[in-house]
Parts: C-alpha cells; sequence; structure tokens
C-alpha cells in the first residue's frame, strides 16, 4: 500500500494583510494562504464580496473595508490586523484598476484618468508597504511584502498607458523598498503576471471569461497551459512563505515565457 504525505502547511500562525482581497487573485491567494495556517485580514471597497470571502474561510479571516489610496485606510487595516490576530507577517498589495479601455492613445488618455490609475496602482502599494513595514520593524524584525506588478512593466504596448506606468511604478517601489527594509529582516518582492481572466481584466475588456482566455492562450508562447489566479496565488504564496527566506528585491515574471520572446522573429517556427 502507497503512503500519500500531506504537503506542509507554509505560513502556519503568519498574519497576512491582502489588499484587494474580495475577488479575483486577491480572494483566491486569501483562500490558498488560510489552508497553509494563516490568518488574513481581507482588504477591499467591495464589503458584500469580501464578507463572502471571509465567510467561507471562517474564523481564520476578517474583513476590513479599505481604500488603498486613502492613508488612514491603509493605517487602519495593519493596526486591525495586529490588534486581532497578534502582528503583522506578509503584506499582499494586490489592489489595482486597470483604467478606461475605450482611450488607447495617449493623445486622448484624460489626466484625471492617469492620475486615478496611478493613485491606485502606485500611491496603494507604498501605504501598504510603508505601513506594513512599521509594524513588521517594531513587532519581529522581519517579515514579507508582495505587491502586483504585471508584463506590461517588463514589455511595452500591451497595456494603456497610465497602467504600464504604474506597473513600473510598482516595480520600482519594491526595489527601492528592498534595498531600505533589508536590514530590518523585511523582505520585498513583486510578481509580473501575464494576461488572466480575472474579474477586473474581464471588464476591462469586455468580454468573457471563455473569451479571454481564449485570446491569451492564442498569444501564449507556453501552450496547452492556460494561466489561471492559482498560478498567481501560488506564486505569491512562494514569496511569502521561508521557502523565498533569501529573496528579496525580486520582480516575480509569471508569464510562461512570453515576455522571453520577440514575436516578430521566430528560428524555432518549422512549417506544419
Amino acid at each position: 500500500m502507497s503512503t500519500i504525505l500531506a504537503l506542509p502547511k507554509k505560513l502556519v500562525g503568519k498574519v497576512v494583510v491582502i489588499t484587494g482581497g474580495a475577488s479575483g487573485i486577491g480572494a483566491c491567494t486569501a483562500l490558498l494562504f488560510c489552508q497553509h495556517g494563516a490568518k488574513v485580514v481581507v482588504a477591499d471597497i467591495q464589503g458584500e464580496l469580501g464578507a463572502a470571502v471571509c465567510s467561507e474561510i471562517g474564523d481564520s479571516a476578517s474583513f476590513i473595508h479599505c481604500d488603498v489610496t486613502v492613508e488612514d485606510d491603509i493605517r487602519r487595516t495593519v493596526d486591525h490586523a495586529v490588534s486581532k490576530f497578534g502582528g503583522l507577517d506578509v503584506m499582499f498589495n494586490n489592489a489595482g484598476i486597470a483604467g478606461p479601455a475605450d482611450k488607447r492613445s495617449i493623445t486622448q488618455y484624460e489626466k484625471a484618468d492617469f492620475e486615478r490609475v496611478m493613485a491606485v496602482n502606485v500611491v496603494g502599494p507604498f501605504l501598504g508597504t510603508k505601513h506594513a513595514a512599521r509594524a513588521m520593524m517594531a513587532r519581529a524584525r522581519r517579515g514579507s511584502i508582495v505587491s502586483m506588478a504585471s508584463v506590461a512593466a517588463v514589455c511595452a504596448g500591451i497595456a494603456p498607458h497610465a497602467y504600464a506606468c504604474s506597473k513600473h511604478g510598482v516595480v520600482g517601489l519594491t526595489r527601492n523598498a528592498a534595498a531600505e527594509l533589508g536590514r530590518y529582516g523585511v523582505r520585498v518582492n513583486c510578481i509580473s503576471a501575464a494576461t488572466l481572466a480575472t474579474p477586473l481584466a474581464t471588464r476591462f475588456m469586455g468580454c468573457t471569461t471563455e473569451e479571454l482566455e481564449a485570446a491569451a492562450d492564442a498569444k501564449a508562447n507556453l501552450k496547452g497551459v492556460t494561466l489561471k489566479t492559482e498560478d498567481i496565488a501560488r506564486a505569491v504564496l512562494f514569496l511569502a512563505s521561508d521557502d523565498a527566506r533569501f529573496i528579496s528585491g525580486h520582480n516575480l515574471i509569471v508569464d510562461g515565457g512570453i515576455t522571453a520572446v520577440n514575436p516578430n522573429f521566430d528560428w524555432f517556427k518549422t512549417e506544419t
């Protein structure tokens, strides 16, 4: 008879804050983290969805309303994690927006739209990193901060201007924060994901999950695999856990190799 070994839980006793945790990547990550023994604070502006995620998880999760562009909300969220669960070990800066989908040209893009995307996608992670660092340095002088970037920060021309600029900003913030916080035992990393069918992405593209996945698969370099929210959640788990205990200042690209390939040149393509 073969013996089935249970995989070890990677976040036992850890306290986590996930911004944008009510849906998409955030909700999937919250569920996965709790399966690995973490206590999770789901921070989002979507109250009903956030409460539903926490209800599914149980006592290991707590919802708090949080607009990541408001510093008092971020401060209150981090303080809530500390008071309810005893500290903060992991901060996942996940909340983000894409901006208007109908304005592709820079000559059409409104300044207000640009500033809104930057506020959520860059100021949000800045505030999350700032207040997570405050809690981590005060308590244990250790911790892991992970932010969502994008392949738009690696390869040009695949996203609107504001979104691309914001994700470049996340990569820069990650590296600079890692340079400062390493002396306190705090690791700072980010993840650049390829297109996947989250509620944010399908709303932005105006299509169904199936349609967006089919379009992404058609452009993919790695065939036979469709990128799912679970794949990103597992990447966040890796960076949050002690499996990545000596990794900091890193932009983990989860894209099936698409940014490694120039589509205009394919030496390996053969006639079929």
